[in-house]
Formats: C-alpha cells, structure tokens, sequence
C-alpha cells in the first residue's frame, strides 16, 4: 500500500507586490518554514508572469509549496513556533492568502 502524504500549497497576493518583497517572502519562507520534521518536499518562488495563458491564475505574487510525509507532520508544523513567527513577522504584506491542501500518494 502506497502511503499518503498532505500536499500544502500555499499563495500569496502582496500589497507591495514588487520584487524586492517578493523576494523578501521568498527568503522568510525558506528561513521559517523549511527547517520542520516530516516535509517530503519544499520549495517557494515566484509567479512565473511570462506564462499568462487563459487557464493560468495570476492573482498571487509568492507561492509555498510544502509536502509532508504525512497530516501528523503537517498539524505539527501549523501549531509552530516557528510558523507562527512567520506569519507574524510577514502578514502585514498580504492582501490575500489562498491555501490549498490535498491528499496526495507517495
């Protein structure tokens, strides 16, 4: 039996959206949020802008893509300090935060 992982994808829409804070989020979710037990997969970028196709959303500046071995892993990471810490040093920046969590097999 294939085990079961939680894929964690996280966008977000900046009011200063502009390269440097964009960055700057990038980083802050590289320093916080990638050094947490259980994660499969990490990684966090950019809106590739160039690809504007009528399928592709384009309403987020920052996205987070985070994979954990499994929903134990992922709870743990939420209730964080260094989660949190993130979202406190960082929210103030985000007009929008869409999360998007599935089930996702190994």
């Amino acid at each position: 039996m294939m085990s079961t992982q939680l894929a964690h994808m996280v966008f977000f829409k900046l009011k200063d959206n502009s390269a440097a804070a964009s960055t700057k989020l990038v980083n802050e979710c590289s320093k916080y949020l990638k050094p947490h037990a259980g994660i499969a997969y990490f990684s966090a970028g950019t809106l590739a802008r160039e690809l504007n196709r009528e399928v592709n959303d384009q309403n987020f500046d920052v996205a987070l893509h985070v994979v954990f071995n499994d929903v134990k892993h992922h709870d743990a990471y939420q209730d964080s300090d260094m989660h949190n810490e993130f979202i406190a040093n960082n929210k103030d920046n985000w007009e929008k935060v869409r999360v998007f969590d599935s089930h996702v097999k190994a």
